[in-house]
């Protein structure tokens, strides 16, 4: 766009972390991914009577985690935006948890929060990138790519597209980069509950 091309974005990260958009191409398969290698490692768990941590990918951004954290009622979430570095906190969580008598603790890491527990650790990595796209990620990008398009043989140019509030809308480029995401505070809360 700064090259004077004409220029349509397209929100592709597995990380949900754009935030002029509430969704990202490939999100909806590496999370589903993820959550299905962490269903594994529970039964692991749970057998074993262990404490697993499972690293899963996002960089600064912890929406992989949150979301596999909800869908997977793991113990804790550990996300970059919320993490305190309270190691002693957690570790008493754990242990208090045993004492309860549960035979499993899952706690999903983001990348970049160094945890130092030694337990069972799990880094799901690169494997988030791979496989089928899901369906939702497949329709998603199709309807975004078709609306690129009708967008430059409108002759407009330098915007991304986003979705939100259930539609499929366009900003900006410049604008849309200025936008600030927060994690959304209502699903972390939830994710404290599930212990």
């Amino acid at each position: 766009a700064n090259f004077g091309i004409n220029t349509i974005g397209l929100p592709g990260t597995i990380d949900l972390d754009i935030a002029c958009t509430e969704y990202t191409i490939g999100f909806d398969t590496a999370v589903n991914t993820a959550m299905q290698a962490i269903d594994k490692v529970r039964d692991t768990s749970t057998s074993h009577e262990r404490c697993s941590i499972i690293e899963v990918m996002g960089r600064g951004a912890g929406y992989i985690a949150l979301w596999c954290g909800l869908a997977n009622g793991a113990e804790e979430v550990l996300l970059p935006e919320k993490y305190d570095n309270n190691l002693e906190a957690l570790i008493e969580r754990v242990a208090h948890a045993r004492e309860l008598g549960k035979q499993h603790y899952i706690i999903i890491n983001a990348e970049g929060v160094a945890t130092g527990i030694e337990t069972r650790a799990t880094i799901l990595g690169h494997m988030q990138r791979g496989g089928s796209p899901s369906c939702k990620d497949r329709v998603y990008a199709t309807i975004m790519g078709a609306m690129a398009v009708d967008l430059l043989c409108e002759g407009k140019s330098n915007r991304v597209i986003a979705h939100k509030d259930g539609n499929f809308v366009d900003f900006d480029i410049d604008e849309a980069l200025a936008m600030k995401k927060s994690v959304d505070e209502y699903m972390y809360d939830i994710s404290k509950s599930l212990v």
